[in-house]
């Protein structure tokens, strides 16, 4: 049953705020550094949707974490017999929203809180949530990395700066290093590959090997049930023009859309011009730059989400870097201001153009 506190505006002996969630009525989440929402506050919010809309909301444990905490999604769509099954037949499109894989980009979870509750709140009001709820299955994990965002909402009002999880047995790491793997360096898909360290206090630590975390395991299996399998062997391979799925996973604290390939400079997917296209598409809604890391970034990403799931799946995978190129909304730490009034204005608009191509990612419109 949704709990009905109502609004409690004290701070918490460890410096969490406790404020009303503008999604399920009523509630009162757990947040830090004014407004942004804790672990708890994200997973109770899950069960929350869960409990109000239980024909259109389905709660998903897919795996745990480096601490042993339970890793959680949603499936949200207008629910038939076989909805939300972790089966790679679906009768429905499938459409992937992540969130804080890189724990101190606190921007991303508000974004997937905000996705999350514009599906629900609006599925019978609005013509486009309804006819996507009815044809798509919308999957939200909106902490990808709680263990890491533990470590950054332990600061309360002065947030700490992990990106990684919590994996503290490759190294102390003190004083001026980082515990843990950075997972979007992690993936199967072309470890350890220039541009990711070996260093385990680096912030951008591969990992001793490529899916060594528990949190990229789960990752790749909850995808692999998601999505069938559309590509061959080889990097200029491209998947099937049958292809159904995207993929988006958020990040921060640029304005950009990135997608495959990552790993290297010069590397070119099969199906790159309708990656490209696509991606420009929301580069125009988003008013974002569009390209790959190495031409965005001029940085190599190996063993990066959206590689991964384009590499084992053929599902079109995207970063976008939610952010702005400069003032107080630019930042990993944004004031939470920022998330309504900058960024979900423009993200949502794009999170609704991926979702709609989810059927048919790699055929013309």
């Amino acid at each position: 049953m949704p709990r009905l506190l109502g609004m409690i505006t004290a701070l918490t002996a460890s410096g969490v705020l406790l404020a009303q969630s503008t999604g399920v009525a009523a509630n009162a989440y757990e947040t830090y550094y004014g407004g942004y929402h804790t672990v708890k506050a994200h997973y109770a919010h899950l069960d929350d949707v869960t409990a109000a809309y239980p024909s259109l909301a389905y709660p998903v444990i897919y795996g745990k974490s480096w601490r042993k905490t339970d890793l959680r999604a949603i499936c949200l769509t207008k629910k038939n017999a076989g909805d939300c099954k972790q089966k790679p037949n679906s009768a429905k499109p499938r459409f992937l929203l992540m969130a804080q894989v890189h724990a101190r980009e606190i921007t991303t979870g508000d974004m997937a809180w905000r996705w999350i509750d514009h599906l629900t709140a609006n599925y019978g009001k609005d013509t486009e949530v309804t006819k996507l709820m009815d044809s798509t299955e919308m999957w939200v994990i909106p902490i990808a990395n709680p263990d890491g965002v533990e470590i950054v909402q332990s600061g309360g009002a002065t947030p700490k700066y992990q990106r990684k999880n919590a994996n503290d047995s490759n190294g102390t790491c003190t004083p001026n290093g980082q515990i843990g793997i950075d997972l979007n360096r992690n993936f199967n898909t072309h470890h350890g590959v220039p541009g990711a360290s070996t260093d385990p206090c680096d912030e951008t630590y591969r990992g001793p090997s490529a899916a060594s975390e528990p949190e990229t395991k789960a990752l790749q299996g909850l995808m692999g049930k998601l999505f069938p399998d559309t590509r061959g062997e080889g990097d200029s391979t491209p998947a099937s023009a049958d292809t159904r799925g995207m993929m988006i996973t958020l990040h921060s604290a640029g304005d950009m859309i990135l997608f495959p390939w990552n790993f290297q400079k010069g590397a070119k997917a099969g199906n790159d011009a309708s990656l490209r296209a696509m991606a420009k598409d929301m580069g125009a809604i988003t008013g974002y730059v569009h390209g790959t890391v190495p031409e965005v970034l001029g940085i190599s990403a190996g063993g990066s989400t959206e590689d991964w799931i384009y590499d084992q799946l053929g599902v079109p995978g995207y970063t976008f870097e939610v952010g702005a190129r400069s003032g107080e909304c630019s930042a990993f730490f944004p004031p939470y201001s920022c998330q309504e009034g900058t960024h979900w204005p423009k993200i949502r608009p794009a999170l609704m153009y991926a979702a709609a191509k989810a059927a048919a990612p790699y055929r013309p419109s």
